[in-house]
């Protein structure tokens, strides 16, 4: 019964993403973000875990006051156009407010003081449709709205500067995600300068890099970064993999997560040649974290027992990880490979 109602809730989130990139109206749009809210909720509960009720009300009380604003913005602007067309700085301000309002829903900077709070009190699960699924119907409809302006230009360098100096000092691995996927967001958006299909490579391999980390961290049960010191002694193959999975999120070539930051570097380089520096720049910072990380992992082998570690029963999870962890390790040169090839 328990299993049923989390699919029934996961369906529904499903369908108010497909209602929201879909719709053909503003109200449309409102609505499948309204329904996807009110379907994430329950999925956030959980029976052992003491608080997910404080992060479903933080996550209910945001989303639904980015909802109303939304929808505020969205009745001016139509009644704006109804009566004159002289409101034209009206429509501006309005029309930043509704920007503002989606960033507010996906975390962008600096509307993302919610994101990393919400996402120390969820598990893994619910994390990685948290920084994956859940930001596929504002990046959508935010793409409708966005164009070469000031504002945008100034939500993407904000948002690449906070993800990287805010993962920094974190020691809880949920934080650290967070705020690269804050960092992400900043790579995500400027892909919308160029076109959608670049968006959709990066989203794409974004995700499948965060699905391996987690599961990964879901299996054996990891939350806290000293706790990547001590485990994973019983399978340094996974251990390695594991790290090779950051540095690839980092985008450090010649890891698959390099391929979309290279196609952005190389488009944005003729028109936006100053914010593509500040992005690397600000990337080139979660890479010394994620190395930190990584260099003080390896080098520690701890061979004191451990909790949460588990015996080295190669079943089929690890080797599910395995294989996500390869593709995201040597996906860029297998597909260089390909290519030539042909």
């Amino acid at each position: 019964m328990f299993y049923l109602y989390k699919l029934l809730f996961l369906s529904m989130l499903i369908m108010s993403t497909l209602i929201s990139i879909s719709s053909l109206s503003w109200l449309g749009m409102w609505m499948g973000l309204e329904i996807n809210l009110l379907s994430f909720i329950p999925l956030m509960s959980m029976k052992n875990n003491l608080f997910s009720s404080e992060s479903s009300m933080k996550y209910f009380l945001i989303q639904a006051m980015a909802s109303s604003m939304f929808l505020f913005s969205i009745i001016i602007i139509m009644f704006s156009n109804k009566l004159t067309n002289e409101l034209f700085m009206i429509n501006n301000i309005m029309l930043i407010m509704m920007n503002s309002t989606i960033l507010l829903k996906m975390g962008a900077a600096p509307f993302h003081f919610w994101f990393p709070e919400i996402m120390e009190n969820l598990n893994w699960m619910n994390s990685l449709i948290l920084m994956t699924w859940q930001k596929i119907a504002p990046m959508i409809i935010i793409s409708y709205m966005i164009k070469n302006n000031l504002f945008i230009l100034l939500i993407i360098i904000n948002s690449a500067f906070i993800g990287s100096i805010g993962g920094l000092n974190q020691t809880s691995l949920r934080k650290i995600l967070a705020y690269s996927s804050i960092n992400h967001i900043g790579w995500l958006l400027s892909s919308f300068l160029i076109n959608e299909i670049i968006w959709m490579i990066y989203f794409f391999i974004y995700s499948f890099i965060n699905l391996s980390i987690i599961m990964t961290f879901n299996k054996i049960n990891t939350n806290m970064l000293k706790q990547l010191y001590s485990t994973m002694n019983f399978n340094p193959l996974m251990k390695f993999f594991i790290f090779m999975n950051f540095l690839s999120l980092g985008g450090l070539p010649p890891f698959l997560g390099f391929l979309p930051k290279w196609m952005i570097i190389q488009n944005l380089s003729f028109n936006f040649f100053l914010l593509n520096f500040l992005l690397i720049m600000m990337t080139l910072i979660t890479l010394f974290f994620y190395i930190r990380m990584t260099y003080s992992s390896i080098m520690m082998y701890n061979n004191e027992l451990n909790f949460n570690m588990l015996k080295n029963n190669y079943n089929f999870s690890y080797m599910l990880i395995n294989i996500l962890s390869f593709i995201s390790t040597m996906g860029l040169m297998m597909y260089s490979l390909i290519i030539n090839f042909i």
